[in-house]
């Protein structure tokens, strides 16, 4: 005889009698985006799972590479106010990263919640935020210990925000002070001194910056752009000091005695550099030229467009060095001659692409005898402003 099931013998159970380290397994193996939307349509206690899971924020009006001059112009910019971002910060509490980018009037005090609920943030985005001072920097320092990833882009900062921001968030990687007018070597001293894995740091058109607060910066700095900046020889010897630098952007860069700018590069600390983009750099002679192809055993892309003091010595190391050189940039170098381009032909042998127009002492001969000697490189005629890949933390 069959025993009969009867509801004292079995209860029935549903999916809302899981714990909600279940529910949060389930919440993350949906793969739609409208899927994990609609979870917290369920109930209060899925919402509050949906909310709990989140780890990004984005608002609408943030946007990468933002440009300044057409803020007032933007469809998509929307005013965030403080107590905006004190409702979705109090709703989402476990954010790993946060952007506010193009929240042009948010105010300093906006930025107080964070010491409430940004202790788990790694990326902040504050680009354009030209309403956030040194006061608000310093409640990003106070709340975010776990910081990785900033980006103050045109903020009002100067060095004193610079400095508490080091002394609270240590585990720094990445800082980009890109059109930061205030600051000066003192704040970058702080950040590259206090932040012993700092990667990458972009100060590029920050004029009160001459390099030397680079000194002594850790052997994890890989990464430093420093487009149009006022740099010192002593600066270029700071930013190399650490030794681990792969890729350095000083493009625009004018020197007093710029023949022996990158002398320092001589003395092995760049060893490991991969990318350097010397674009414009007018003053840079033989002498440094030479240092660089020498002592830089690793480098695979160099753009020296417009560096007209560059003459046949600079170009022949070139060819008798750079071994795995793949990509150089030379339009419009008054002084690369036929005798130069023959160089670069007879070495470089890794070479694949090379960017050349507005060469005025190269004939049609020259060219045409690259080409058939060396099928296996490419001239391109357009001048491409960026180089190397998009930079990654490790």
């Amino acid at each position: 005889m069959k025993p009969t099931c009867t509801s004292s013998t079995y209860s029935l159970t549903t999916i809302m009698d899981l714990p909600d380290d279940c529910l949060v397994f389930i919440f993350q193996c949906l793969d739609s985006g409208s899927d994990r939307e609609s979870f917290g349509l369920t109930c209060h206690r899925c919402l509050r799972i949906q909310n709990l899971s989140r780890r990004s924020l984005q608002f609408q009006c943030s946007f990468k590479q933002l440009d300044i001059s057409s803020l007032s112009h933007s469809n998509t910019n929307v005013t965030i106010r403080t107590f905006h971002l004190h409702r979705l910060l109090t709703r989402f509490q476990h954010l790993h990263s946060l952007s506010l980018s193009g929240c042009t009037e948010l105010p300093d005090s906006g930025l107080s919640h964070l010491v409430n609920y940004g202790s788990h943030l790694h990326t902040l985005n504050l680009e354009c935020c030209l309403g956030i001072t040194d006061h608000g920097l310093s409640m990003v320092a106070a709340g975010c210990p776990s910081l990785q990833v900033i980006s103050l882009y045109r903020c009002q900062i100067t060095d004193l925000g610079l400095e508490k921001l080091a002394s609270s968030c240590s585990v720094l990687k990445d800082v980009n002070l890109l059109y930061c007018y205030f600051i000066s070597d003192r704040g970058l001293r702080a950040i590259s001194q206090g932040c012993h894995q700092l990667q990458a740091v972009k100060i590029s058109h920050c004029k009160g910056i001459t390099g030397v607060g680079f000194n002594g910066c850790s052997s994890t700095l890989a990464y430093v752009e420093a487009e149009s900046c006022k740099l010192e020889p002593e600066g270029i010897l700071g930013i190399l000091s650490g030794g681990g630098i792969e890729y350095l952007n000083i493009s625009g860069l004018i020197l007093q005695n710029g023949r022996n700018g990158l002398a320092a590069i001589g003395r092995g600390y760049a060893s490991r550099l991969k990318i350097l983009n010397l674009r414009l750099c007018r003053t840079i002679g033989d002498e440094s030229i030479v240092a660089v192809a020498e002592c830089c055993p690793l480098l695979q892309e160099w753009n020296l467009a417009l560096c007209h003091e560059v003459k046949i010595v600079g170009w022949s190391s070139i060819g008798m060095n750079c071994h795995k050189l793949e990509k150089l940039h030379v339009n419009r170098c008054r002084n690369l001659c036929d005798r130069g381009l023959e160089a670069l032909r007879n070495g470089c042998k890794q070479l694949s692409v090379l960017y050349m127009n507005g060469c005025p002492k190269i004939t049609p001969t020259a060219i045409e005898l690259f080409k058939c000697y060396r099928s296996d490189v490419t001239i391109k005629n357009e001048e491409k402003m960026c180089i190397g890949p998009i930079w990654e933390l490790r």
